[in-house]
């Protein structure tokens, strides 16, 4: 019976929502324009279904926010305030999580109707419930609370906890049926960041540019599937990856490396094939100053032959370590006049502001190797300088695809 496609746990949600905390999980998305970017491929998951009917009343087990007078012991995915230290129970969250929380059962319950009613042998049965799946949130995508996708992540970590691969399984095809809704409404550059972060093969991100760049259309893929790409301006990709690796990179650690070294990918690539390329002049950020940061990190690197050594500090940056490390001291007045002295600024001299400078981010810094390289070729004294930047920039983009995919 179709039925069985669910596992009997599938909405057997924690009671109340009062399970310990599981550790937080690295799939786990938010609702801003970067969650829309991370869409990972998966494989058809394999169900076994016992009884999912006679479990299914056990989903709406949730806390009331009347009658729970104690906070129940959210991850800190949900619970925590992204610039506040430990876990606040804030109520708020709590209140959006089991509205959500309803809204993913109801899903649920809705999907299994339709099922009922299919005849298919087990084969058939994963892309049955992807069909399903589109079918029933294309129609309430536009009527979602803001505590979907939150409690939605929720119950995959509490899966993922309770090592009950079905479950989770079909509860991440539910979400990345959301994701690819939500794509979709977004405009057609943004679409293509999607697509492109999605693409592990150099060359194939190159074709996909040119193709979007001349307007689109449907194409077939490799595995014998036609795609429909939308048409985008370059200029515009570019852009919108550099906005979303300025977001991210301002903050004072990074939860994905792997997204942004995508990110980085894609604004390198579309600039690149851009008129002027790298040095096309719709491609200045308008930075007055070069960062502190990255220009101390860069003056080692030239100062230092091309070779397996200075790849490895390159490595080591865009990994997280060294100059790359997080900076997880916070506060204005972290640096007293005892540890002035310790400080470097551009060049080795003393710190201007006295403050630690901010890690070396990816994206900042092959911004800084551009604009060099920008300002070395407009006076027109190339040299060895501009060949061992450009070894520079092309060994960062050698690292930051193997760390992508």
């Amino acid at each position: 019976m179709p039925a069985a496609l669910f596992s009997s746990s599938l909405l057997s949600l924690p009671p109340a929502l009062s399970l310990q905390k599981p550790t937080p999980s690295s799939s786990s998305s938010s609702s801003s324009s970067c969650s829309l970017l991370k869409l990972s491929s998966r494989s058809p998951p394999s169900y076994n279904i016992a009884s999912f009917r006679r479990r299914s009343c056990a989903s709406r087990r949730f806390y009331s926010p009347q009658g729970d007078r104690h906070p129940p012991p959210f991850p800190p995915l949900i619970t925590a305030d992204p610039e506040a230290k430990g876990d606040a129970w804030d109520p708020s969250r709590h209140e959006a999580l089991l509205k959500g929380g309803e809204q993913v059962v109801s899903l649920l319950q809705e999907m299994l109707k339709l099922l009922e009613d299919m005849e298919m042998d087990e084969a058939s049965e994963p892309m049955a419930v992807e069909i399903v799946a589109q079918g029933v949130i294309g129609k309430r995508v536009d009527e979602m609370e803001s505590g979907f996708m939150m409690a939605l992540d929720y119950m995959i970590q509490i899966a993922d906890k309770d090592h009950d691969e079905q479950r989770k399984s079909i509860l991440e095809v539910i979400k990345q049926t959301v994701l690819d809704h939500l794509t979709k409404k977004c405009p057609p550059h943004v679409q293509v960041i999607g697509l492109l972060c999605q693409t592990p093969q150099k060359e194939s991100r190159h074709e996909l540019l040119r193709r979007v760049a001349a307007g689109g259309g449907v194409f077939k893929s490799e595995n014998g599937l036609k795609v429909q790409l939308p048409g985008a301006n370059l200029n515009d990709i570019a852009d919108q990856a550099d906005d979303l690796l300025e977001n991210m990179e301002s903050r004072p650690t990074l939860p994905d490396r792997k997204l942004l070294a995508r990110l980085v990918l894609v604004r390198e690539e579309a600039r690149n094939m851009m008129g002027g390329g790298l040095l096309d002049e719709r491609n200045d950020r308008g930075l007055s100053t070069l960062p502190e940061a990255e220009v101390n990190f860069l003056s080692k690197l030239v100062a230092l032959r091309p070779g397996k050594t200075v790849q490895k500090m390159i490595s080591d940056v865009m990994h997280g370590k060294e100059e790359g490390a997080d900076n997880l001291e916070t506060g204005d007045d972290e640096v007293s006049d005892g540890r002035q002295k310790n400080l470097s600024g551009v060049a080795g001299r003393g710190s201007v502001t006295g403050r630690r400078p901010r890690p070396v981010r990816p994206g900042m810094f092959l911004e800084t190797v551009s604009k060099v390289l920008g300002g070395i070729y407009a006076g027109n004294v190339s040299g060895i300088t501009a060949q061992h930047l450009e070894w520079v920039h092309q060994k960062t983009l050698e690292i930051l695809q193997e760390m992508a995919y």
